[in-house]
């Protein structure tokens, strides 16, 4: 199943094309998955693999010894590669399978400002992936410290192996042909994108016994998305496996109401649990949290675009990773078991003609631009959302925590 899913990562989620330079960025945890790919990529024709590895322990040491002033400044070879890499149009996966309490009780804000600042010295390499000009892929694999986290009963053994099932599970690559599942899959998502497309839905309304009411304005020209999508050079591919969701960017400047966390957020080795965020025409005014209020503070101030929404993504309740009663204490896992609503940067893609548009050019189409984008999960299973279309009708699009259609 490891080389069934090192396959559909090549093959399906970053679409590697005969010729393109790959980038691998992975935990050393993930030696065996890296290798894999790399063996995977050169058979379908990579002119090369490049592989940046991170040691979390490693991590963890440079924030607790150097201090914060360390973090504004980022080396000029690492702004040089990432940079170099964007403009030769190169590949990317990034393997996740940190530990989620790695950096637990280290000042956020260094974080946040490392963060940062990688974000504005590499902006090319971002820019190049945020505006579907170059293809990437972000998928799991699992480390001691994570499946501890998740499965804190058993052993360590034990637990990578429950972990390993369970993210073979939600990739479909229990199945006999996982390329042939994700082609169904992406049907699947078809269907529904194509009836959100062409109801001219002029806002969303969220509401649920949690206390979230939230309403939503939608752009005019709005594009609902899901699966996957294409790049400038028309080629089709899937930026997260695994994936539920059909997502849109919203009119960042037309939010009003309140919305509360439904699961935690994990957020660069923190926890934030039990939050809410209330906003006004589109910015966040109040935020609370029983746990990581410092850690959401960070996330919020990071720049003005962070006090914003940039997406609005449909997961329903019984997708398969729900199904699972499983908490992955890993955004890329949990976010599809759930909606979610996202801080920070709106996608290229999700309005008419926008992958033809600069960041300006979409800031004036109401998508919103920032140096982070955070998802968050707020579905639960009596979460109802009714849309209201331009001639003034209403579609129910969530009942019950679940598509009504």
């Amino acid at each position: 199943m490891l080389e069934k899913y090192a396959e559909l990562i090549i093959k399906q989620g970053v679409n590697l094309q005969k010729g393109q330079e790959l980038l691998i960025e992975a935990s050393i945890d993930s030696y065996p998955l890296v290798r894999l790919l790399t063996k995977q990529a050169y058979e379908v024709g990579a002119k090369d693999v490049i592989v940046n590895y991170r040691d979390e322990v490693v991590t963890r040491l440079r924030y607790e010894n150097c201090d914060q002033k360390h973090f504004e400044a980022v080396p000029s070879y690492i702004k040089e590669l990432r940079n170099g890499y964007a403009a030769r149009h190169v590949a990317l996966i990034s393997i996740e399978s940190e530990d989620p309490e790695n950096l637990k009780n280290i000042d956020p804000l260094k974080i946040q400002t490392w963060s940062k600042a990688v974000r504005q010295a590499c902006q090319p390499f971002y820019d190049a992936l945020d505006l579907g000009i170059n293809r990437w892929c972000i998928v799991g694999a699992p480390s001691v410290g994570w499946a501890n986290k998740v499965f804190p009963e058993m052993s360590d053994s034990e637990a990578v192996e429950a972990l390993w099932k369970a993210i073979f599970k939600v990739t479909r690559c229990d199945q006999e042909n996982p390329i042939e599942a994700w082609e169904e899959h992406r049907r699947s998502f078809e269907r529904r994108v194509q009836i959100l497309n062409e109801k001219k839905i002029k806002s969303l309304h969220y509401f649920n016994s949690l206390g979230t009411d939230l309403t939503i304005g939608m752009n005019p020209d709005y594009v609902f998305a899901g699966g996957g999508n294409y790049t400038t050079d028309g080629i089709y591919s899937f930026p997260n496996i695994p994936t539920e969701e059909i997502f849109t960017s919203p009119d960042f400047h037309n939010v009003n109401g309140v919305v509360y966390s439904s699961l935690p957020l994990h957020y660069q080795g923190h926890i934030v649990d039990e939050f809410s965020l209330t906003f006004e025409n589109g910015r966040i005014v109040d935020y609370h949290a029983k746990v990581g209020e410092d850690v959401l503070k960070s996330i919020i101030e990071t720049d003005e675009g962070s006090h914003y929404l940039g997406e609005v993504a449909l997961v329903p309740y019984d997708s398969p990773i729900r199904q699972l009663n499983l908490i992955f204490y890993n955004t890329l896992f949990d976010e599809n078991a759930s909606c979610h609503l996202a801080i920070g940067k709106g996608f290229g893609e999700c309005i008419h003609n926008g992958l033809t548009m600069n960041k300006e050019e979409l800031y004036q189409h109401g998508i919103n631009d920032s140096l982070t984008h955070v998802d968050f999960m707020i579905g639960t299973k009596d979460l109802s959302i009714e849309a209201t279309l331009e001639d003034g009708s209403t579609l129910t699009v969530f009942k019950n925590g679940n598509f009504a259609f």
